[in-house]
């Protein structure tokens, strides 16, 4: 907006509108619905610059590049690039990055996982169970038992709380 005073030089006012979180759940959500999916929303994030960021994941499968055009899709034609400047990123969750979601956890139950704890370390092992509240993970080692020849696979089960966990991630396996 262009605003004179007096005989002085035109001073520019830029007056921009921060993008609302609300609104962008709201058409994502939408997308959703549209889509008759079972994707959900992982994680968005808005910084001050109205730069939005929207990773999503699937429950069964994984999220394609279809999929993240469409959610971009709706989220860019809805909202007013004149009023509310802003740059758009739309993706998949990673292999790479933490579980963020309750719905990672479930969908991973078989996958071997690294989970990270606030206090004591790190463990690795099967996730086996989620529940609301917790997680159950089985580490299987080979020990040998004694008065036997051979090392025995031996199976611990481990129960950690959301609240232990600092965080957990897929271990990626090429064998």
């Amino acid at each position: 907006m262009l605003k004179e005073r007096g005989d002085e030089s035109p001073l520019f006012y830029c007056t921009k509108i921060m993008v609302s979180k609300e609104r962008v759940i709201a058409l994502i959500e939408e997308r959703f619905q549209d889509l008759n999916t079972d994707l959900y929303l992982v994680e968005l994030a808005i910084s001050a610059k109205n730069v939005i960021r929207v990773e999503i994941d699937k429950i069964d499968g994984s999220v394609s590049v279809e999929e993240c055009v469409s959610i971009s899709r709706n989220i860019e034609h809805n909202l007013d690039r004149e009023q509310e400047d802003f740059e758009l990123h739309v993706s998949s969750a990673g292999l790479d990055k933490p579980f963020r979601h309750i719905n990672q956890y479930k969908k991973n139950i078989g996958r071997t996982v690294q989970v990270k704890l606030n206090e004591s370390g790190k463990i690795e092992g099967r996730l086996d169970g989620v529940t609301e509240k917790e997680i159950k993970l089985i580490r299987s080692e080979k020990r040998r038992i004694q008065g036997r020849k051979k090392k025995e696979v031996i199976d611990e089960e481990f129960h950690f709380s959301f609240d232990e966990i600092k965080e957990t991630k897929i271990v990626v396996s090429f064998k």
